[in-house]
């Protein structure tokens, strides 16, 4: 579920008005990094999903205690015995698996809540660049952030601080959760069922792709 988009763009519509284009860039990995509350919602996300993968596992190692009794026994059993035990396995690997797919799936209750935790954090971002790039007239806004295709920038059009200062907070202080081994946690995920692996890039991504106009929603 990792996918951090390379670059984002802000084509901003400034009423007609014809004057020469203006480009800056933002470093999105940084502004996040000032965010305690996007790493509140990540720790949410991380214990919800290490819950549900708790309880999926669970369920699977029901199944396989299961199995290892039926093959035991099997030799006693009567056909009819055998077909019950048989269809209770079945019925039990099916409810492990659906769960699986109603928490990790495409569309489950982990993409919603990242929609529900998440979305403020890239609402906040998003207008932020809509503000600056409205006040100071620029046409197009890049992100500089974790593989994007950025290969040379010039800091003067670097206006993360400013960001970050509209934002709200200092830059250069960042919350205790922004060390590395949390901001790997973040970005990597924790459950097999991929707890939150996206949230960064589709923090960064999405604060991009949700702000095609200065105009406030």
């Amino acid at each position: 579920m990792k996918k951090l988009l390379s670059v984002i763009t802000l084509v901003l519509l400034l009423g007609g008005m014809a004057q020469a284009q203006k480009f800056a860039y933002v470093n999105t990995d940084e502004i996040l990094d000032h965010m305690p509350e996007f790493f509140e919602a990540q720790a949410q996300l991380n214990q919800l999903s290490a819950q549900w993968q708790e309880e999926i596992e669970n369920k699977y190692e029901a199944v396989r205690l299961l199995e290892e009794s039926y093959k035991a026994e099997k030799v006693l059993l009567t056909s009819e015995m055998r077909q019950r035990r048989e269809e209770e396995i079945r019925t039990k690997r099916t409810g492990a698996q659906e769960m699986q797919r109603s928490k990790f799936g495409v569309g489950g209750e982990l993409f919603t809540q990242r929609e529900q935790l998440i979305q403020p954090v890239q609402n906040a971002i998003a207008e932020a660049i809509q503000d600056i790039a409205s006040s100071s007239g620029y046409m197009v806004i890049f992100d500089k952030s974790n593989q994007s295709n950025m290969l040379y920038t010039n800091p003067k059009y670097d206006v993360t601080d400013r960001i970050i200062k509209k934002l709200g907070y200092t830059p250069g202080e960042k919350p205790d959760a922004a060390n590395k081994e949390d901001k790997d946690e973040a970005k990597g995920g924790g459950a097999k069922g991929g707890a939150s692996g996206g949230d960064r890039g589709g923090a960064a991504g999405k604060a991009g792709g949700n702000t095609g106009s200065p105009q406030k929603k």
